[in-house]
This record gives C-alpha cells, structure tokens and sequence, in this order.
C-alpha cells in the first residue's frame, strides 16, 4: 500500500492514464456529469472531501498547464473564487454552460463532496520537463 500521496486507488489509476493536454474536472456534488468521461466519485457526504482538500492533492501530484472555470464563481462563491485565483493563477473563465459542455469532452471526472455551487475547474494536464 501507498505511505503517501493519492491513496485511493480509482483515481491514482485515472490520474496515471492522462496525458499532456488531457482535459479533466474537478467538481462540487451538485454539478451535472454527462455519460462518457471515467468519473471517479470520492463524496462521502456533504462537505467530505471539500473541494479545496482534492484540488490541492492533485495539485501535489500533476503538472497542470491550463485552468478553467465559470465565470459565475466570482460573483457566486467568492471564497472558492479567491481559492481558485490563489492556487491556479493561470485561471481562465468561461460561462457555466461552456464548463458543463467542456464536461462531456473530458477524459476524467473527479466529483467532491462540496455543497458550494460553483465549485468546479477543468484542469488541462501538463508535462513534467
């Protein structure tokens, strides 16, 4: 068994299948997941895992190049706006219904236990040289 890192092993499995340019999502329990990208489901219950706590563990484990999320978080969810600023500086905004349809061309999903709207970000993977 792992000592360290992303233990469970539904998601390490997915996060090792990604290549550059992947696109994946990270989202709240309440978004909208169409059929077609693997989803790998870590809501135990409302708030756990919170979406700060997954973002940060893939975070420490990929190279991310490219970030997106609604531009409804902003006005929405400030707190999780600041979040997203804080640890994806490089943050593009796009409208709720253009992340939703980013969605459905994303190799992965993985869902949180977050009960914040809005507290969702498509993730595009980077290279590590």
């Amino acid at each position: 068994m792992k000592r360290s890192g992303i233990l469970n092993r539904h998601l390490a499995g997915a996060l090792a299948e990604l290549g550059h340019g992947d696109e994946f999502l990270v989202c709240d329990a309440g978004m909208p997941i169409p059929a077609g990208p693997r989803v790998v489901d870590l809501a135990f219950t409302a708030g756990i895992p919170s979406f700060a706590e997954v973002l940060d563990g893939l975070l420490a484990e990929l190279v991310v190049e490219g970030a997106t999320a609604a531009e409804e978080v902003r006005t929405a969810a400030p707190a999780t706006a600041g979040l997203l600023a804080e640890r994806l500086p490089q943050l593009a905004y796009v409208s709720h219904e253009e992340l939703k349809a980013r969605t459905a061309r994303a190799r992965l999903v993985v869902r949180t236990g977050e009960a914040t709207p809005y507290a969702n970000v498509s993730l595009r993977c980077g290279v590590f040289f």
